[in-house]
């Protein structure tokens, strides 16, 4: 079966309970169609470069899909008919990646950084 990386940006008033809810409805969909999600990746509450929708920021998910293209294309045609989503983006992928996505690595990085000691000065 092919390999997809599915993201999607919920508006920013749910709550993180309420995107999980979303997340895990999308791989019921992906399960009931005979694939599997092998990972999911919540990425947190991010500001927007522009409007969309009338939100500035958003909820960032990332879904990483072993599926035949029609379970994708259900889960797809859900996503569309949610008010929750305000934007989807699927690509195929050659293989999926066991390790944390680069979004997760650069927070890894960032809370490093924080913790240093600043006496110095």
């Amino acid at each position: 079966m092919p390999f997809y990386e599915h993201t999607f940006l919920a508006r920013q008033d749910l709550s993180t309970a309420q995107v999980d809810a979303l997340s895990q409805q999308f791989t019921e969909i992906i399960e009931s169609n005979d694939g599997k999600v092998a990972k999911t990746e919540y990425w947190g509450l991010k500001s927007l470069a522009y409007k969309i929708k009338k939100n500035r920021k958003a909820h960032f998910v990332m879904l990483n899909i072993d599926a035949p293209p029609p379970a994708l294309h259900e889960m797809e045609r859900q996503i569309a008919l949610s008010d929750d989503v305000i934007r989807q983006m699927t690509i195929r992928v050659e293989e999926l990646e066991d390790d944390p996505s680069v979004q997760m690595r650069k927070e890894e990085r960032r809370e490093r950084r924080g913790s240093r000691d600043r006496s110095d000065d």
